[in-house]
Formats: structure tokens, sequence, C-alpha cells
């Protein structure tokens, strides 16, 4: 490559964005019939267990702005997905939990997305899944240490 010259293709980072963005819109259009979007995911998971959080912890957890929380959580309460009851610690604050109903669709929408990344990854071998992991597994770290 003359200096200068940009081949993205040559570079990682160009697979792991269009990866990602074809992942958001697979999933969104796999989950869509249970109603639930990927962007929600990582709410969803901190919640099925039962947990009550605040708007804070979530945004925290999902790597998000607090507007951008605010925004998903309105629209998860909406769909009935969500419930908020007054946080007893600080009554200015709000604890959320899954509805019954969310909870109920959670195994059919891990199961969507099991199928998902087996389809992501048809024709892989396990060892050669089991190194992707490994490797992406490292890649993030740096990305979260690049992050601070």
């Amino acid at each position: 490559m003359v200096d200068g010259e940009w081949d993205p293709l040559s570079h990682p980072g160009h697979y792991f964005s269009r990866i990602a963005r074809g992942m958001m819109r697979i999933g969104d259009a796999r989950l869509r019939a249970l109603g639930f979007a990927t962007a929600q995911l990582p709410v969803l998971a901190a919640l099925q267990s039962g947990a009550r959080l605040s708007q804070s912890e979530l945004a925290r957890l999902a790597k998000v702005e607090q507007p951008t929380m605010a925004q998903m959580l309105t629209r998860m309460e909406r769909d009935g997905l969500i419930t908020r009851e007054p946080d007893p610690r600080d009554r200015r604050s709000s604890l959320i939990a899954l509805t019954d109903e969310a909870r109920g669709r959670l195994p059919a929408g891990r199961a969507v997305l099991r199928q998902g990344n087996a389809d992501m990854t048809k024709g892989l071998s396990t060892e050669e899944v089991a190194t992707l992991v490994a490797l992406l597994g490292r890649v993030l770290a740096n990305i979260e240490e690049m992050e601070g």
C-alpha cells in the first residue's frame, strides 16, 4: 500500500462495523414478532432474573447515555415490557423491572438469538467459533481499555 492510501477491507474495523449493523437489522426483524428490539437486550438481560434497577444503573450497564436510556425505557414501558416504581432509598428515582409478560417472552427471544448466532457462524467448526469468540473478547477488552 502506498503511503496515504486507505483500504478499509484490509482492516478489521470495517468488518466489525458491517457485522454489527447487519446483526442489528436482522435481530430487530427476528425479534419484532416478540415485541423486542436488539437495543433492548442489555436491559432485558439485566432484569431477566427479577432484578429491579435504576435508570442510571441500566444506562451504565448498557453503556449508553442517560437520555438514550430514558427514551428506550419510555418505549419499553409503553409496550408493556417494564414497570417503574419509586425507589425506597431515593424518592426522586424509580426502579425498573420487567413485566411478567416480558419475562414470559424471554425464552422465545433467547431462541431467536441462538438461531441468529448459529446462522451467523454457519460453516465454522466448533473450534473456529471458540477461537473467534476468544479473539473477539480480546479485541473488546482493548476497546474497553481505550474507552478508559
